[in-house]
């Protein structure tokens, strides 16, 4: 049987760290877990589970709070754990199982993360597979200040053990500020960052959100580097972000940009919201429909789905016609992902 380290970030999770810590004290050899500074009973509830616990000055880098984790680590495996996570019966039963018989040159354990939806994440799907469980002696770092990620290029095993993600908020506050922090700072934004920074923006950002993240997205849209994925995402937030600000040129500039590149769901979205707010109701249609039916969201799953259908009741509400609205209200309450 292989030896487990369970390793953890924390700060004031006094509220759910004790749920965490009971559905994984089976399956652990030891358990470190490392303050940030919390100001609650966080670290008194630790350490009735562990006496491995640290403070860790924080750097502005969840990749550096990890990786000190990390390397107070001495088990064979290391399992990295949110305290917003928590394993039932079912699935800590198939872990300890798997604990038993794992081969030696698995290197990489994948779980699913399930109930994503919830909380306004970032999510556009409610299972993922996602690297949980690592063999030590691989060195593994953590990479990235925010929506950090380990490095790896190892043997992997997807497993069938679900974990339950049960946040009691989302972070859209703490994660928004931390890229408008990176940007202004010069940091550069990979491809998997610059998608989570918009799609974030999409699924859970405010108006002010999107007016701080501006400039950054405009000037994506000028970046050769980026590749048409991005360029994409690029368009989508910059056009959003100008017709929150009522910039007629800007907001047709970047739409039409995303339209030629045979555009998203999020665009059509965007250009029938222009025109609900102008009460042209007949043009507003015409992009809600085709955000609903005709293209694929890239950003936030609901631009494809029920947003749009919400707003052709809306739209054919206005326009008098109630039986249809009644249709597409029904569509939208049915609407499932």
């Amino acid at each position: 049987m292989v030896t487990i380290s369970v390793c953890m970030i924390v700060k004031n999770e006094e509220r759910i760290l004790a749920r965490c810590l009971d559905s994984l004290k089976r399956l652990a050899d030891e358990i470190i877990i490392v303050d940030t500074g919390s100001v609650d009973d966080t670290k008194r509830i630790a350490e009735a589970y562990t006496d491995k616990v640290y403070d860790f000055a924080w750097t502005g880098s969840f990749s550096d709070a990890r990786n000190f984790a990390f390397s107070k680590a001495e088990m064979e495996y290391i399992y990295s754990a949110d305290a917003d996570e928590m394993l039932d019966e079912e699935n800590r039963a198939a872990f300890l199982q798997m604990k038993e018989v794992l081969l030696p040159e698995i290197e990489i354990v994948q779980m699913y993360y399930v109930n994503q939806l919830a909380n306004g994440t970032i999510y556009n799907y409610d299972k993922e597979l996602r690297p949980k469980l690592f063999k030590r002696n691989r060195t593994f770092r953590w990479q990235g200040a925010i929506h950090e990620q380990v490095g790896i290029t190892p043997v992997i095993y997807d497993s069938e053990i679900c974990i339950q993600h049960l946040p009691e908020e989302n972070h859209k506050d703490r994660d928004l500020a931390a890229f408008a922090r990176l940007v202004e700072e010069g940091e550069p934004l990979d491809k998997r960052l610059h998608n989570i920074y918009a799609k974030e923006l999409f699924i859970s950002g405010e108006s002010k959100d999107f007016l701080a993240a501006r400039a950054f997205f405009q000037a994506s849209c000028k970046d050769e580097k980026r590749g048409e994925e991005e360029l994409m995402e690029a368009a989508c937030v910059a056009a959003r972000a100008a017709r929150l600000a009522g910039d007629v040129t800007d907001f047709f500039k970047y739409a039409m940009k995303a339209v030629a590149s045979e555009g998203c769901a999020e665009i059509c979205c965007e250009l029938g919201a222009f025109y609900m707010e102008r009460e042209d109701y007949d043009e507003a249609v015409v992009w809600l429909y085709n955000a609903a039916y005709e293209t694929e969201s890239i950003l936030d799953i609901h631009c494809g789905g029920d947003l749009p259908l919400r707003g052709l009741a809306k739209c054919y509400q206005e326009l008098g016609n109630e039986e249809q609205a009644a249709v597409y209200a029904r569509q939208a309450a049915e609407w499932t992902t």
